[in-house]
């Protein structure tokens, strides 16, 4: 997996798989693979602001702090 999402290092997703809070199914299927699809990296990319609970696929994650 050589593609990894630019805003990878600041991203929540990163911070809660480190705490073991979300699987490693996100990291490599959306950070680390197809991040063009991450809803997060979309919205990111468009200036729109987002929840930090909101999983790559736009799931809003109401127990991710």
């Amino acid at each position: 997996m050589s593609n990894v999402c630019k805003w990878y290092s600041v991203c929540p997703m990163k911070i809660f798989y480190e705490e073991g809070k979300i699987d490693d199914k996100w990291v490599d299927q959306y950070c680390k693979g197809d991040y063009e699809r991450c809803v997060r990296h979309q919205k990111e990319k468009n200036g729109e602001p987002h929840s930090d609970n909101m999983l790559p696929n736009g799931e809003i994650k109401e127990d991710l702090k």
